[in-house]
């Protein structure tokens, strides 16, 4: 997860739009929006991602500065575009750090008045995901209580999605972008999802953090695939598109498909060439590789 990146603007492609879209895959695709750059106007990327075959966005907050007119705007035209919001981050204030701590049992209340004041603005966008971090090492508290502190607050946070029928997804970070991250590894992020054991609360699973975490992906998936709710796609080195460095994408889009995944696999990199003929290539291959 990343919210502080610029992307270069580049010209459109002339490429199928949402119709031809993820229907055709096991599992959904969606965008993050930044991966379209973040100096251009919200609807005009919202367009390049429906130019790029892609029918679902995933945000970072950017609502935060809009008026109610700007939320009815922006509503109105992914509408119109067939384009559903999918996740939030909103409440990431640096990489690899939310607002608040929920690791820290001294800012639970903090916590879950970020939780209660996102959910607030996705029931009007109508927006399903809540993607939220653990939180940093507390010093002076064991790592055991605050291992519990992270399970207790989001326990809470689960009953407040609930009510609104939103998931709480915890996401992987690796130890180079936060070196403070509670969960030092990514089976730790799945334990404490487990150790919550709401139906409400699932792994986004970060394959660019989990490889730099010490890779392992196939085999996380085949033990946990169960508390994946959305993947966020990113190579290494550099938080590019699939194909430009080490992690091996269409083996594990392949292992998706066999587990029967369903959730959304989202686009979140920085492109090295045009974000939108970057993108349609990203789900051609996907599902190439899925459909094999």
């Amino acid at each position: 997860m990343r919210s502080d990146v610029t992307v270069e603007r580049h010209s459109t492609s002339g490429v199928d739009g949402p119709a031809a879209s993820s229907a055709e895959a096991p599992f959904k695709m969606s965008v993050m929006l930044w991966t379209m750059g973040i100096d251009q106007p919200f609807d005009e990327r919202l367009e390049k991602v429906a130019e790029a075959g892609y029918g679902a966005v995933e945000l970072a907050g950017e609502y935060h500065t809009w008026s109610e007119d700007d939320l009815r705007r922006h509503n109105e035209k992914r509408r119109a575009l067939g384009i559903t919001f999918d996740a939030t981050a909103g409440a990431v204030v640096a990489p690899g750090r939310w607002r608040h701590n929920a690791s820290d049992p001294r800012r639970r209340e903090d916590f879950l008045a970020d939780v209660r004041a996102e959910l607030s603005v996705m029931e009007k966008m109508e927006c399903p995901e809540l993607i939220v971090l653990g939180g940093d090492l507390v010093p002076g508290l064991s790592p055991r209580a605050q291992r519990d502190s992270c399970v207790e607050a989001l326990k809470r946070a689960a009953e407040l999605a609930e009510e609104k029928g939103v998931t709480i997804l915890l996401e992987n970070v690796d130890l180079e972008e936060n070196p403070d991250y509670i969960a030092r590894s990514v089976p730790e992020t799945f334990e404490i999802v487990a150790d919550v054991d709401h139906p409400q609360v699932k792994v986004c699973y970060d394959l660019f953090h989990a490889q730099i975490s010490g890779g392992n992906l196939i085999a996380n998936l085949e033990r946990s695939i169960d508390h994946v709710a959305k993947i966020h796609v990113g190579d290494v080195p550099g938080h590019h598109e699939p194909g430009t460095g080490e992690i091996n994408f269409s083996n594990i889009y392949k292992k998706l498909a066999e587990l029967d995944y369903d959730g959304y696999v989202a686009r979140e990199f920085l492109a090295t060439g045009d974000p939108v003929t970057t993108l349609a290539q990203a789900r051609e291959a996907a599902l190439l590789a899925a459909s094999g």
